[in-house]
């Protein structure tokens, strides 16, 4: 049961994050065209939530924003956040079951 649940919100990490690098593929595309754009926040709001790798491999992969201050370091300590959370996830997952647990406790 443990393991179908990983995979599960693997696979919704996965989709968040190829949804999260269609946005910045969009935004891009707008920009060289002049059309309308996706705000700042809005690109930064969702990498919070989960997309960050995909908004990071965005920037590599698209240039999007790569000189645009402090967005782009915002956008890596988002990332490192993430990369940071997932190894703690991995390493210890028991660890952060019983923290979630707790925080519903007190609650």
């Amino acid at each position: 049961m443990y393991r179908s649940t990983q995979l599960t919100l693997l696979l919704i990490y996965l989709l968040i994050n190829v949804a999260v690098y269609c946005v910045y593929w969009w935004d891009k595309k707008a920009a060289v065209e002049g059309a309308w754009r996706v705000r700042e926040s809005t690109l930064l709001w969702l990498a919070i939530v989960g997309g960050s790798l995909g908004a990071l491999a965005a920037q590599q992969v698209l240039g999007h924003k790569t000189r645009k201050e402090p967005f782009r370091s915002i956008l890596m300590t988002i990332g490192a956040l993430h990369v940071g959370l997932g190894a703690v996830w991995i390493a210890a997952p028991n660890l952060v079951a019983e923290a979630l647990s707790r925080m519903r406790s007190s609650l």
